[in-house]
C-alpha cells in the first residue's frame, strides 16, 4: 500500500488490492482466524520442507545428533551418489523412471475416462439395477485396500495380465471416489441442457465428449491428482504382480534403496535424493490444479 496525492492510501491492482481491502474491512475475530490458519498452514508446510532440506544435506549432517531441521551446508552429493549407484545396476534408472510416467500416464487417463462415463452413466440414464450397484459402489469406500488384496490378485492373475504394464494399470481403475465425485457434478447438469443438444442432433458420446466433460472440469481436475498420486506412489503392483525387474516402477525402486544400501552411511543420502525425485511431480501436479480440486469439493455436496 502507498499514500496517494490526496492522502487516500492506495492498494496494489487486481486481487492484491481485494485482498488488502477485505483485510482492511475485517474485524478483529477474523483477523485472529486468519493469523491461526496461516500459521497451521506454515507448520503444514514443514514436512515439504524438510524433504527438500533433507535430499541436500551432506554425510555429516544426516547423521548429526541431535538432528538439525534446516541443512547448513548445501549439497548435490546425494544426487550424484544415485546417479552412480544407478549407473551399477543391471536396470538403469530411466528404465525405472519410464515405467512410473507411462503407467501413471495410462491410470490417470483411464480412470478418468472411465469414472466420468460410469457418473454420466448412473446420473442422466435410468437402467434395471442402476441405484443398487450405485450403493455397492458407495459401500466399497468403507474397505481398506488391505481386505481386497488377495481377490484383486486371483482377478489379475485369471485374465492373463500378471508382469505386464496392464498390471499396474487395471487394479486402480476400480475407483469409487472417482465416480462418486464426478457424478455429483453430472447431477448439476440440466436435463434441459442435454435434450436440447439431442434436439441438436447430437448423441450420447457427442453430448458426453462435447458437453459434460467440458462442464466437468473441476472434477476432472481432481480426479486426475488423486489418481496421479495413487498410481506414481504405488508400490503394489510392482510387489505382487511383477517379477521381471525390468516391470518394476521408481517407488519400489526407491524401498530396495531403503531396505538394501540405506543402512549404511551413503545410503542415507541416496535414499534422500531419490524420495524427493518421486515427492517433486506430486507437489508439481497438486500446484498446478488445486484450483480445481478446491472447487470441486465446494460443488461435491451441492444438488
Amino acid at each position: 500500500m502507498t499514500a496517494g496525492p490526496e492522502g487516500r492510501t492506495r492498494y496494489p491492482a487486481g486481487r492484491g488490492r481485494a485482498i488488502a481491502l477485505a483485510w482492511r474491512r475485517s474485524d478483529a475475530f477474523q483477523k485472529t482466524a486468519f493469523a491461526l490458519l496461516a500459521l497451521l498452514a506454515a507448520f503444514m508446510l514443514l514436512p515439504i520442507v524438510f524433504v527438500f532440506s533433507h535430499a541436500f544435506k551432506p554425510i555429516n549432517e544426516l547423521f548429526l545428533y541431535p538432528p538439525r531441521f534446516w541443512v547448513m551446508e548445501p549439497t548435490i552429493v546425494n544426487f550424484q551418489n544415485l546417479l552412480l549407484r544407478t549407473q551399477s545396476l543391471t536396470i538403469p534408472f530411466t528404465r525405472y523412471l519410464f515405467n512410473s510416467v507411462l503407467t501413471t500416464a495410462l491410470t490417470v487417463a483411464f480412470t478418468i475416462l472411465v469414472s466420468s462415463m460410469a457418473a454420466y452413466a448412473f446420473s442422466k440414464h435410468r437402467f434395471p439395477g442402476s441405484k443398487p450397484i450405485f450403493a455397492i459402489i458407495i459401500l466399497s469406500l468403507m474397505f481398506a485396500p488391505e481386505a481386497v488384496a488377495i481377490p484383486r490378485y486371483l482377478v489379475i492373475a485369471r485374465i492373463g495380465i500378471m508382469d505386464t504394464y496392464f498390471a499396474h494399470v487395471v487394479p486402480l481403475l476400480a475407483a469409487p471416489v472417482s465416480v462418486f465425485l464426478m457424478k455429483q457434478f453430472v447431477d448439476q447438469l440440466p436435463d434441459e441442457l442435454l435434450e436440447a443438444a439431442r434436439m441438436d442432433g447430437a448423441g450420447d458420446w457427442t453430448a458426453f465428449f462435447r458437453l459434460v466433460l467440458p462442464i466437468c472440469l473441476p472434477a476432472v481436475a481432481t480426479v486426475g491428482i488423486l489418481t496421479f498420486q495413487a498410481s506414481w506412489n504405488q508400490m503394489e503392483t510392482s510387489s505382487l504382480y511383477t517379477q521381471t525387474e525390468s516391470m518394476k516402477t521408481l517407488p519400489y525402486y526407491v524401498t530396495t534403496l531403503t531396505n538394501g544400501i540405506a543402512n549404511n552411511v551413503v545410503g542415507q543420502g541416496i535414499a534422500a535424493a531419490a524420495t524427493l525425485l518421486v515427492f517433486v511431480p506430486n507437489l508439481i501436479i497438486f500446484l498446478a490444479f488445486q484450483r480445481k480440486v478446491i472447487a470441486t469439493m465446494a460443488h461435491s455436496g451441492i444438488k
